[in-house]
């Protein structure tokens, strides 16, 4: 039997992520063992299963399960083994292919099946990277539960993925990864005050030039600020829009599609402003550079304006490592961004969403942009990876 011992709290890093899958905390069918590239410094990727569920509505199943609630609102089911078309603004339920069996309730220190933890197990989930640049809105559901992406400790059972097309038709398959799976070991966040002194011994955020951002120039409540950057020479391209009439996408092919044929480039102007349209989607860059230290991982969190009327940062998940080390200058964050209701105007350096961060129980083996294909390491504003680069 797989004995694991959790004592620190925080986030599992990888080594850990392995241990609970061979104790049976992550299960998966026979069919579709875990695979090995599922892995990553803090979390693990969760994979579509083999059909999809086209329903009337989205929904939370508080008091029944998710296969009730679908029951109530099927349209109709169809195979993705081999690959099947999900239409924009469509919501469709998939079945994950990996279940989640998590040690159990609220009793702390607990031994189940060869995990000792001294506080409760629980899990998050959010969207990947080039999920969200696909502005493919996607959330886990659970049984019984009351929220999505929160996995409470003592839940065992299946994963179900939400999925809405939103600005393009996409072609998915079975195996697929649009989502990704942490799990904690109680469930603890960095201070502002500590923030402060991390930043002051490991920059977390830089400036354009790789340098690290002075003290007083963090902005930080119940997390780190960043801001978002329409600033360039004339000419220069600081964001894009998604078109209007697009094509489809087939999450399989990367480094595929004509930028062109799928967005609008944004320049940069002297005025550095932009309004934004209803419902459009866009993507911009941080006007910061940011780093992710080895003993944390970091969730993005859209900011909240007070009135709704802006969405930013559908994916929210840096695992550690990224932006790599200081002499590496960081990365910036790609933000997602929609405007509701309204025409809304942003303005070169306005507050846009922030950084919550986590303890890693231990320090990762493995982190992101060490030897993992990691797409997005040292990035600058960039679309999703199934895009051509149009440089």
């Amino acid at each position: 039997m797989t004995s694991v011992n959790l004592r620190t709290k925080g986030i599992l890093p990888v080594q850990k992520l392995r241990l609970l899958a061979d104790a049976g905390v992550i299960r998966t069918p026979n069919e579709f063992p875990l695979q090995e590239d599922q892995f990553q410094p803090n979390s693990i990727d969760l994979r579509l299963g083999t059909e999809a569920i086209r329903v009337r509505s989205s929904f939370l199943p508080e008091s029944e399960s998710v296969a009730e609630k679908i029951s109530k609102l099927h349209q109709y089911t169809f195979s993705i083994r081999d690959g099947a078309i999900l239409e924009q603004n469509c919501v469709y339920i998939i079945p994950l292919l990996e279940e989640v069996h998590l040690p159990g309730g609220v009793n702390s220190p607990s031994r189940t099946n060869g995990i000792l933890s001294l506080e409760p197990l629980s899990a998050k989930t959010n969207p990947k990277s080039s999920t969200g640049r696909l502005d493919i809105f996607t959330r886990v559901i659970t049984d019984y539960s009351h929220r999505f992406e929160e996995i409470e400790p003592g839940y065992s059972g299946k994963l179900y993925l939400e999925v809405v097309p939103k600005s393009f038709p996409v072609k998915v398959r079975t195996g697929q990864r649009l989502n990704q799976l942490r799990i904690r070991h109680g469930h603890v966040t960095v201070s502002d005050e500590e923030l402060l002194r991390i930043h002051g011994q490991d920059p977390l955020l830089l400036d354009e030039s790789g340098n690290p951002l002075h003290l007083d120039a963090l902005k930080v409540n119940n997390g780190l600020f960043l801001s978002v950057n329409l600033m360039g020479h004339e000419g220069e391209v600081v964001g894009y829009k998604a078109k209007k009439h697009r094509n489809l996408i087939d999450l399989d092919q990367v480094n595929a599609y004509d930028v062109a044929d799928f967005w609008e480039p944004i320049h940069a102007r002297s005025d550095e402003h932009l309004i934004l349209e209803p419902e459009a989607f866009y993507i911009f860059a941080s006007k910061e550079r940011c780093r992710i230290p080895v003993q944390y991982a970091a969730e993005m969190i859209a900011y909240d304006t007070g009135s709704g009327e802006l969405r930013t940062h559908y994916a929210g998940f840096f695992d550690s490592g990224f932006g790599g080390t200081l002499k590496d200058k960081g990365a910036r964050a790609v933000l997602e961004v929609r405007s509701h209701d309204v025409p809304f105007l942003i303005e070169d350096g306005q507050t846009f969403c922030s950084m919550r961060f986590e303890p890693n129980t231990e320090v990762p083996e493995t982190l992101y942009g060490e030897n993992l294909k990691s797409n997005y390491q040292g990035q600058g504003l960039k679309l999703g990876k199934h895009f051509k680069d149009p440089r």
